[in-house]
């Protein structure tokens, strides 16, 4: 039985220019935040994004409601150096909160940082670096861990000196993490069709450290097949939208994953039971095996707005729990929007 169960609450990540929450609305929030405690049953929630404020808001009003805190602030694509200085001024702010609600705030000091932050990895952006033609020589080689591992030590240590709680960092399968140094393990670990009969195992190692592990990621999409890609499911917004990109070449990496859903007229298939069987097997599992914890990822994906028409139904390829609509002024043009897109077939 996990001690510590919740959901990722993203309070607006910031990934090539695009904010995923572009509105921010307290009262909004607050409800969200609401459910997250009293319908799902959580008793911890993973704050994540780049506005400091934000998170400090949502924060805040999560501790008030009495739901642990796992205040995991993001900046992407910056050098090691920006990084470091926001993860730091980060850590001052949530110090203020750990002081007022004492042992109920957990610091993540980033996630994923070889996909994520600028100087292991060739290339300015994720997708830049994935598909970088030396990638997978240096993950394979194990090149990345030695950086990662001298970041990981600065940025604990800048931290520690101004926050005084509980420090981890939330790695990805293809890091090799020097655990001594954090509170915790954590691991943004996706179940998929190469895994499948082997996840428990795999998880089960990380319990080797002799530390409580905390799963920061995990999840399934909503549509048929979406089992099967794992957190690769979100890759096939560039299958729905190849209509669109016409003779622009998707990268490589992007074209392998998008051909393993099932189709229909060349779109996917709506398929919500499946999310929550998914949901339900893959937290039977983490409990078996011995886990701290766990955050499902997303709680809600604002800007993967949900359409009737399949076509144009972008909460499929979101790993979110619940629908995100068009604003009421906008449903009308949207509609029509997709309707003149349809026709034009």
């Amino acid at each position: 039985m996990m001690n510590r169960k919740g959901v990722c609450y993203d309070v607006g990540r910031m990934m090539m220019g695009s904010d995923w929450r572009p509105k921010f609305e307290p009262r909004i929030i607050r409800r969200e935040l609401e459910i997250i405690k009293n319908d799902l049953h959580c008793n911890t929630v993973r704050i994540c994004g780049l506005d400091v404020k934000r998170l400090i808001d949502a924060s805040e009003d999560a501790l008030r409601q009495g739901l642990e805190v796992w205040f995991s602030p993001e900046m992407w694509d910056r050098t090691q150096e920006e990084t470091l200085q926001y993860i730091t001024n980060a850590a001052v702010e949530a110090e203020k909160l750990r002081l007022k609600w004492p042992g109920k705030i957990v610091f993540s000091l980033g996630s994923e940082l070889t996909l994520f932050m600028q100087g292991f990895v060739e290339g300015d952006n994720v997708f830049q670096r994935m598909n970088s033609p030396t990638f997978w020589e240096i993950v394979k080689a194990g090149k990345h861990n030695g950086p990662l591992n001298d970041f990981l030590s600065r940025a604990n240590d800048s931290v520690r000196r101004v926050f005084h709680g509980q420090v981890t960092y939330f790695s990805v399968p293809l890091e090799t993490v020097e655990w001594g140094i954090f509170d915790f393990v954590g691991v943004d670990f996706y179940r998929d069709a190469r895994i499948l009969d082997s996840y428990g195992h795999l998880v089960e190692g990380y319990l080797a450290q002799k530390k409580p592990v905390m799963i920061g990621e995990f999840g399934c999409c909503t549509f048929q097949g979406a089992d099967k890609l794992g957190g690769n499911g979100f890759m096939i917004v560039f299958g729905m939208m190849q209509d669109f990109l016409q003779d622009r070449k998707l990268p490589p990496i992007v074209s392998q994953m998008i051909q393993v859903a099932p189709r229909i007229d060349g779109h996917y298939v709506r398929d919500e039971d499946l999310q929550a069987r998914e949901l339900l097997d893959q937290l039977s599992v983490l409990g078996r095996v011995g886990v701290e914890g766990a955050f499902v990822f997303t709680f809600i994906a604002p800007t993967s707005l949900y359409n009737e028409n399949p076509k144009f139904d972008f909460d499929m390829p979101s790993f979110s729990l619940v629908k995100s609509y068009p604003e009421p002024d906008t449903i009308e043009e949207i509609t029509k929007q997709a309707q003149d897109r349809e026709n034009s077939f």
